[in-house]
């Protein structure tokens, strides 16, 4: 892992839950942190993350922006760059999840889930791939209900399985500059955005489809993800199901 010293990484959504524990990961291995966060309501998390980092002993900064607006992905990207000097390492974990049947979805609630879930996606790939240095490593979060069969969720999983393409094809176009690109589809994770979208019985359903009776934790996908931007960088064009057997394809 000590190829991954001295580097520099921007994590969207990088001040909490996955991408908080994403952020203080690299750290651990000497990555230096661009730590993004959406709103005022989480720039508390995002300074604890930045002293995290820093306390494992590589710089951070945190950048507020909402990205579904490309303009703020570009300032994301600047400031890592006018901090750091270079980026080498790009990931995104924004997103956002709904579980409602296609009956009541509105057409605001349809626009927000692909803003947040594709185009924000879009666009973060899109700056990543002018900014990060050759031989980079893209990493984005998207869901393994990409490949399960079920109801309530046709926006958020919908809105999710255009990334699978943006990579597939960013993939082939970075290739020339040996940057990797992949996503990482974790099973229900056990965070604060799941609970609200399910009942506790379903709840429980989703933890007994994966090994050990349990849902996904943050621990599980974290180190992946610094896997592929080091050690595993000859991995690209990939969605990684990363999920105790929940789901496979």
């Amino acid at each position: 892992m000590s190829t991954l010293e001295g580097k520099s990484a921007v994590v969207a959504a990088g001040a909490k839950n996955l991408g908080g524990l994403i952020s203080k990961t690299l750290a651990q291995h000497g990555v230096n942190v661009a730590v993004h966060y959406n709103s005022a309501a989480s720039e508390a998390d995002a300074d604890r993350t930045v002293a995290e980092v820093t306390a494992a002993g590589a710089q951070a900064i945190k950048v507020q922006g909402d990205l579904t607006v490309p303009a703020n992905i570009t300032a994301l990207f600047d400031a890592a760059v006018g901090a750091f000097g270079s980026v080498d390492i790009a990931v995104n974990t924004v997103g956002k999840v709904l579980r409602k049947p296609i009956l009541e979805t509105t057409e605001a609630e349809y626009d927000s889930m692909f803003d947040i879930n594709a185009k924000a996606a879009y666009f973060f790939i899109q700056e990543a791939g002018r900014r990060l240095n050759d031989q980079g490593s893209l990493t984005t979060i998207v869901t393994s209900l990409l490949a399960a069969y079920t109801d309530g969720y046709s926006t958020y999983a919908g809105a999710k399985s255009p990334v699978e393409h943006f990579v597939r094809a960013a993939s082939k176009e970075f290739a020339p500059r040996l940057i990797n690109v992949n996503n990482i589809a974790p099973g229900p994770m056990d965070t604060p955005f799941f609970y609200p979208q399910e009942t506790p019985e379903r709840a429980e359903f989703h933890a007994s489809q994966a090994m050990g009776n349990r849902l996904t934790d943050i621990t599980d996908i974290a180190p992946l993800a610094v896997f592929l931007a080091g050690e595993g960088h000859w991995i690209t064009g990939q969605t990684i199901f990363a999920n105790g057997g929940y789901t496979t394809r």
